[in-house]
């Protein structure tokens, strides 16, 4: 979704209840996509995710794993914890 200042927050509700949020995230940030509202998180906030994992090469891979095993998630990103940011 394509929203703008504070429809941000209102597309990120619609997020947050979605089967394929976390698929849909994955994409947004393996595909460095720039604009927009992608799985619960803006641009800003997927940009402040990649930097705090410059050598993540797979958000679906590693969204996978923390699907299996929690213990292997990414702490300190709730992303990884499927919850929204």
């Amino acid at each position: 979704m394509f929203a703008e200042g504070a429809a941000q927050n209102e597309a990120k509700a619609v997020c947050v209840h979605c089967p394929v949020r976390i698929d849909c995230l994955a994409y947004a940030l393996d595909h460095r996509e720039s604009y927009g509202v992608w799985g619960a998180m803006t641009e800003r906030e997927r940009r402040a995710l990649l930097r705090r994992r410059p050598t993540v090469t797979s958000w679906v891979e590693v969204f996978k794993a923390a699907r299996t095993h929690p213990e292997n998630a990414l702490p300190g990103d709730s992303a990884s914890s499927g919850r929204a940011a």
